[in-house]
């Protein structure tokens, strides 16, 4: 067996499969960019290799680098993880050329996968069920709407919906080009769209002497522009229809024999609420979600993928599940704000341990623009699915992340939403349902309150009384704090008598880190934490994030109206028009890519391109003015 495992990946992934190694008794190595030095994966390793830059085409997407790393560090064995080149034959193709045990399935395995055009046509010749392929020309009115779709590739990169024919070419372009970027290959193709599908899918486990396992299935329909944001398993659909599950399985064998398929894979599928199913993709490495059928099954499936790489045989059978799992997917994204990610300084995060967390982050650390916006995965189990549900989201809604926004509120909504515990969990969920609601103006003023609060008993004093009192009447104490778009002034006056504020509020103690209010009644305690610009709020009614607001604005900060700022920094990835062009309300003007995805930065106004700042392949930060729209003289 190798001794060295060399993981050619970054984050959460480096940190899961580290940590199965380690057990075996197996050194690591880890290879890291510029932006990643400060990363917690980086120091979990036996050693580590720095590949110069930042964007993943200069670094975790560059093969020769890799493979240079782990003879340099000494590795004899590479695992690559998931995304970057998990499914590139190329670079198992030249691991092994290398001399090194590639931790995967067979080059022709990966090869015969990698095209979703080719791969539909292989796996109609075994027998598994699939929807017709449509080229673009064939599509008509008949067949929308139609999903444009990557042939290389997956995570929701190169996908769009069409629902509108003459939205067809524009659609095919816009996906061909983020192919491209992501993967290289800008080939797309087009399918008929389930528009309330369930995506289900299949773990696969195969060694080298023909046995192939299905260890059981999971759900993964609640999704945001076509990426997984909960998981579960099994499957709510499957566990209401047990027929289809032998069915589904059987698909799954065929689809790996068909390939010759060794390691682990998955085999997806898009189910209608009939129980008819029909092949998506397989993808050829571990699925981000593999930690639900680790729960249910008492698998490692990073251990699996390490034996039969060394050449074990499986047990005839896997062992059966019991219980229920979910998986959330905690991403550095505004789902209230178009899903826009959010970078800079996650000054906390700690989850409270009564869940699985696999994290790619500790406090402290810089979330970049250049990677995914996921942040960890966040897991529970337990033999009651609704049970299993209400923990996760209560243990979510106590965790401390400050610094950086996230979905978090989200996926506490989801856990607790009506048709989630029902198990009516399709692709449109969040058409059908929406994405949550912002916290209560009430809550987000009460938490600025208790922010003001705990600044007043931080600053010392002369003699010790509390901060704002007065022993005669005199104007309120005054504070401002941004929310969101919204300024919340807070003004309040400490008397012998208490607290004087708006609301029912009585104060009951206040220091610089916990503030106790009386809220109408009910006490309440405020956990509150100031860095250098923020303020976090943690309470049972919710986490707030507040900004403090200066008295005086700095005229060097203001833009000239009419301004397009990045929203995120981020690169541009194409420019749509040219200095004096006319633009109308709405029009897409350029596109910046970060965290993975596509941003459309649209013009605000009808009137006239009066600057253009930024080319494409430029680098932006955060605020920086892209464009100036002006009124058409």
């Amino acid at each position: 067996m190798f001794t060295t495992v060399l993981v050619a990946n970054r984050g959460e992934i480096a940190r899961r499969i580290f940590r199965t190694a380690r057990a075996l008794g197996l050194s690591t190595v880890a290879v890291y960019s510029t932006a990643d030095a400060r990363m917690p994966f980086v120091d979990e390793a036996d050693a580590a290799v720095h590949l110069p830059g930042n964007a993943p085409g200069e670094t975790y997407l560059r093969a020769d680098v890799l493979v240079e790393a782990a003879l340099r560090a000494g590795a004899d064995a590479v695992h690559p993880g998931y995304g970057f080149l998990s499914e590139n034959s190329g670079f198992a193709q030249a691991v092994i050329d290398a001399g090194l045990v590639w931790i995967g399935p067979p080059v022709d395995a990966i090869s015969s996968m990698g095209s979703k055009i080719e791969a539909k046509k292989l796996m109609a010749a075994a027998g598994v069920p699939v929807l017709a392929e449509l080229t673009p020309a064939e599509v008509s009115a008949a067949d929308l709407p139609v999903l444009v779709k990557a042939s290389a590739g997956g995570g929701g990169r190169g996908m769009r919906v069409v629902s509108r024919l003459e939205d067809l070419a524009a659609e095919i372009d816009a996906a061909s080009a983020e192919a491209l970027s992501a993967f290289g290959d800008g080939t797309v193709f087009c399918e008929r769209y389930l528009a309330a599908g369930r995506h289900i899918e299949v773990q696969i486990m195969a060694d080298q002497h023909g046995t192939i396992w299905a260890v059981g299935e999971r759900e993964c329909s609640i999704q945001r522009r076509h990426q997984k944001v909960v998981e579960e398993a099994p499957s709510p659909l499957v566990e209401r229809l047990p027929s289809m599950r032998p069915l589904l399985f059987d698909a799954a064998r065929k689809a790996a024999a068909a390939i010759g398929y060794v390691g682990a894979g998955t085999v997806e599928f898009l189910a209608d609420e009939s129980g008819n199913f029909y092949f998506l993709e397989m993808n050829t490495r571990l699925q981000v979600e593999h930690p639900v059928t680790e729960e249910i099954t008492g698998l490692d499936l990073v251990e699996l993928q390490f034996a039969v790489a060394s050449g074990a045989r499986l047990p005839a059978n896997p062992p059966p599940t019991v219980g229920h799992a979910i998986e959330v997917r905690l991403y550095a994204e505004d789902p209230l704000n178009d899903w826009q990610p959010q970078t800079g300084t996650l000054h906390r995060f700690e989850v409270p341990v009564g869940v699985r967390v696999d994290s790619g982050v500790v406090g402290g650390v810089e979330v970049s623009p250049y990677y995914d916006a996921m942040l960890a995965k966040v897991i529970a189990v337990g033999a009651d699915r609704g049970v299993v549900a209400r923990r996760l989201a209560s243990e979510l809604q106590r965790a401390t992340i400050h610094g950086v926004g996230t979905n978090r509120d989200l996926l506490v909504w989801i856990l607790r939403q009506p048709a989630f515990l029902a198990g009516e969990t399709d692709t449109a969920f969040f058409d059908k349902h929406g994405v949550g609601e912002a916290l209560d103006d009430a809550v987000v003023q009460v938490s600025a309150l208790a922010a003001a609060l705990a600044d007043a008993a931080g600053r010392p004093a002369p003699v010790q009384v509390p901060s704002g009192w007065r022993n005669l009447v005199s104007q309120p104490q005054r504070k401002s704090y941004r929310a969101g778009d919204v300024v919340h002034e807070v003004a309040y006056r400490l008397t012998r008598d208490g607290l004087v504020a708006d609301g029912n509020v009585r104060l009951v103690d206040s220091a610089p880190a916990r503030v106790v209010l009386e809220v109408d009644g009910v006490r309440r305690v405020f956990d509150v934490a100031a860095y250098a610009g923020l303020v976090c709020v943690d309470s049972s009614l919710g986490s707030v994030s507040l900004t403090p607001v200066e008295r005086f604005t700095d005229p060097a900060r203001q833009v000239a109206a009419g301004s397009l700022v990045a929203p995120m920094p981020g690169t541009v990835v194409r420019v749509g028009v040219r200095t004096g062009d006319k633009v109308t309300q709405g029009q897409p003007l350029l596109w910046l890519e970060a965290m993975k995805m596509e941003h459309t930065i649209s013009a605000p106004v009808d009137g006239v391109v009066g600057e253009l700042r930024v080319e494409a392949g430029q680098q932006v930060e955060v605020g920086a003015v892209l464009a100036v729209v002006g009124e058409d003289a």
